[in-house]
């Protein structure tokens, strides 16, 4: 085994621990852009995309006058590199793109347009070519500027400390804390002052992983995020704290009891700290032995921290090795940085400081196309390959996302794949709009022509300057019809209505009315400006003057209608005839 891989670097940087997550600081600089847009080739054609078929797809964006609304960025995904490296670099296949990378990156450039690639912080791509960029961040960066890129996906398979996709399962030994059964502290110099704590009896467990086993706590480590199982609101890591009274400040010596294992929940890598914040000190932070673990305390009352937050970590510090490389060659760049570890580690936490979006699940859909064939598409599935299951996550991590931190990502749209209707498609549309997703076209666009409807919803401006909204807030659920707090509830049953309120930068507020369900829905919704206030607050421009007015202009961003709605409440019923349509949405801007 290559000794790169044997285990995570040391870290030495608190930047880059757990316990910055939440100060608001990215590690560089690039911050302020709206979500990206463009095109790329997964969803179309696979691994099997091809030099002639990338440049007709650059063709149509130009022919359909789609760059001019904002899809500006060709990417090239998985499928596009030879089979091995060569001379250590990474070489484009000498079949599907015989020109190389540098003539496809000037033959996009000089349509107006802005190229980008596609690479993976693990071993192999996800396609199983061993080209990965882990341990070649420096030399792939080199190339990538070469070649003049302006956009880069990096994908998380074969992670080499992580059980992730096409990775080895037992390497969940880095990323969970052994079974801990109790500790003992001793103090170096006089061993007869004795602490002998439970894990069951005397430990706090933090957040929503770890739980009591038995004699012992066991899942020390993070959620993975990879399917639509756990909620990403709240703490998704555990630690487990001791209370630990000692009569003298000075060296003690820690045993911890544990169990090693390798599988998802428990590892055999163990993370020791006291305190937090500013004060605290780390002590261990590798694979567990038999031998003390030398630690510090204070006189009187200490937290004494045992956990496991690499799986989140290990990722950070591997997409970050990538950035620090772009800054180091290209100081000036205005790349943007596509973190795509399906949500695994819960980048929602993490993904600002050196990301411009991150994936939240795993792909929308496995089902994906060729040449001549559109791949399929559903709107509602058990995992995440459907349209709700990505939205019934996104929808609420609104409180991740900003100018300031980056994008969640539900992956690319599926408008104009097999298997979505036009009102399914309208309503992807209008979710991703609102959600601020990356706006990724992912059809094989010889199939669109100007008076098709695919080609109305993608080219919607109205729909398009939501998501490009200055202002850059991503929407908030401030209502739903199940019996629940609309905003921070992650509900998968989707026979319900939701309403999705966005301010924007002019002082106005959009609504989306979605029925999320695959029947038609007859409720009636009323949305009052009160209700848009209690939700959005701060967040809304002008928010007084818009919660003081008694009449309002309201645009449907589908139809193009404009009416006056007086009084300070917005009903569905004022928008539509009837019921709202299976999988159909009702969005519009109030002024």
């Amino acid at each position: 085994m290559n000794k790169y891989f044997e285990k995570p670097i040391k870290i030495d940087d608190i930047r880059y621990r757990f316990d910055s997550f939440d100060n608001g600081k990215p590690l560089f600089g690039r911050k302020g852009r709206v979500p990206a847009m463009g095109w790329n080739s997964w969803n179309a054609f696979g691994s099997g995309n091809t030099e002639e078929l990338t440049k007709a797809m650059a063709e149509k964006l130009v022919e359909l006058g789609l760059d001019k609304l904002g899809y500006q960025y060709v990417i090239l995904d998985d499928g596009c590199y030879g089979p091995k490296r060569v001379d250590g670099h990474v070489v484009s296949d000498s079949v599907k793109f015989p020109s190389g990378f540098m003539a496809m990156s000037d033959f996009i450039h000089e349509k107006g347009l802005k190229f980008g690639m596609y690479n993976d912080v693990g071993s192999h791509l996800c396609s199983g070519l061993e080209v990965g960029t882990c341990g070649y961040e420096e030399t792939d960066v080199r190339d990538y500027i070469k070649w003049k890129i302006d956009y880069i996906k990096v994908d998380n398979c074969y992670n080499v400390w992580d059980n992730a996709t096409f990775s080895n399962p037992e390497n969940a030994k880095f990323t969970f804390a052994p079974n801990i059964m109790g500790v003992k502290i001793q103090k170096a110099d006089n061993p007869d002052t004795v602490v002998e704590l439970s894990a069951v009896k005397d430990g706090t467990i933090t957040g929503r992983r770890a739980f009591v086993e038995g004699d012992h706590v066991t899942g020390l480590g993070t959620f993975d995020g990879t399917s639509p199982d756990a909620s990403p609101v709240g703490e998704l890591s555990s630690e487990l704290i001791f209370k630990v009274n000692v009569p003298e400040s000075g060296a003690y010596d820690l045993t911890v009891f544990h169990e090693k294992g390798r599988c998802e929940g428990v590892g055999e890598w163990l993370q020791v700290a006291v305190g937090y914040g500013e004060d605290v000190h780390f002590y261990h932070d590798d694979f567990i032995g038999d031998s003390p673990i030398r630690i510090e305390l204070s006189a009187g009352e200490n937290d004494l921290r045992l956990m496991n937050h690499r799986r989140q970590e290990n990722t950070l510090t591997s997409y970050a090795k990538i950035q620090e490389w772009f800054d180091r060659l290209a100081p000036d760049n205005d790349i943007i940085f596509s973190i795509c570890e399906w949500g695994k580690t819960q980048p929602q936490n993490w993904g600002y400081k050196v990301g411009d979006s991150w994936r939240i699940l795993n792909d929308i859909t496995f089902q994906v196309g060729s040449d001549g064939d559109s791949g399929h598409a559903v709107w509602e599935g058990a995992y995440t390959t459907s349209v709700t299951a990505q939205y019934n996550k996104a929808v609420i991590m609104d409180e991740f996302a900003g100018l300031d931190r980056g994008w969640n990502d539900p992956d690319m749209l599926m408008i104009g794949m097999n298997g979505l209707n036009d009102t399914m498609c309208k309503t992807h549309m209008a979710m991703w709009c609102m959600i601020n997703s990356p706006l990724m076209l992912g059809m094989d666009l010889r199939n669109v022509e100007k008076d098709s409807e695919v080609y109305k919803i993608i080219s919607n401006t109205d729909l398009i300057a939501l998501n490009q909204d200055s202002l850059g807030v991503q929407a908030k659920r401030i209502f739903t019809t199940k019996a629940v707090a609309p905003d921070v509830t992650y509900i998968r049953d989707n026979d319900r209505m939701d309403v999705l309120a966005k301010p924007l930068a002019d002082g106005s507020v959009a609504l989306s009315f979605i029925n999320v369900s695959m029947a038609d829905r007859t409720d009636d919704i009323e949305i009052s400006t009160e209700l848009l206030s209690n939700y959005l607050g701060k967040k809304m421009v002008n928010r007084e003057a818009f919660v003081g007015k008694d009449s309002f202009e309201v645009k449907n961003l589908w139809t193009g209608e404009t009416k006056t709605v007086k009084g300070n409440v917005f009903r569905l019923k004022d928008f539509i005839d009837g019921p709202l349509k299976a999988c159909d949405n009702v969005t519009v801007k109030i002024v």
